[in-house]
């Protein structure tokens, strides 16, 4: 087995592939937690939230890190939920005081001609945290875009996996991630 820092990195979104949103034939199942659960009762999606995605992304053969705009939140409110520890968080950029105003321009320019090509707004960032890394995103807005985009700018190995989030991470999605993972820590 490959150390810690060797390990793929998994970047994973709340809303959709762990909080299941949008129109179905059924209701969404909700799922009961402790009284002593944070969150209880303050926000009525996270009983849609299935403690059973925790052993499950626990049991997968890389490093968990949060990439959703929940940030810290999602280490109070989700990862309690689903029995995780603390995991580390995507931090996304901001314009800085230090950039100056030439900076935040030009960041404003390339978001907006990003927004015009199609690419998400999380996809540099991603690749800038993997760092050559190999990597999974799972998140319920990639697009083809996305994908090619990572394929010319990120030097190592990346699965870019959308989640139908009327539904959120099933069987299948666990199944095409583990196999992935497994495929290139066998490369390793």
């Amino acid at each position: 087995m490959t150390r810690t820092a060797q390990r793929p990195l998994l970047f994973l979104d709340v809303d959709g592939p762990l909080i299941p949103f949008g129109a179905t034939s059924r209701p969404h199942p909700t799922h009961e937690t402790g009284p002593g659960t944070p969150g209880t009762g303050a926000n009525p999606l996270l009983t849609r939230v299935n403690p059973q995605h925790g052993p499950r992304l626990a049991a997968l053969p890389c490093e968990l890190v949060w990439a959703t705009t929940w940030m810290e939140d999602a280490n109070a409110w989700i990862a309690p939920r689903i029995g995780l520890p603390p995991l580390p968080v995507v931090h996304w950029p901001e314009p800085s005081d230090a950039d100056g105003a030439d900076g935040q321009e030009e960041q404003e320019e390339q978001e907006e001609q990003d927004e015009r090509d199609g690419l998400h707004w999380k996809t540099r960032a991603l690749v800038a945290r993997a760092a050559g890394r190999p990597f999974v995103w799972v998140d319920d807005e990639i697009t083809d875009t996305d994908r090619a985009w990572v394929a010319v700018h990120h030097s190592g190995p990346a699965l870019l996996h959308r989640v139908d989030p009327r539904r959120g991470l099933a069987d299948r999605d666990y199944t095409a991630v583990g196999a992935w993972l497994r495929g290139v820590a066998g490369e390793a």
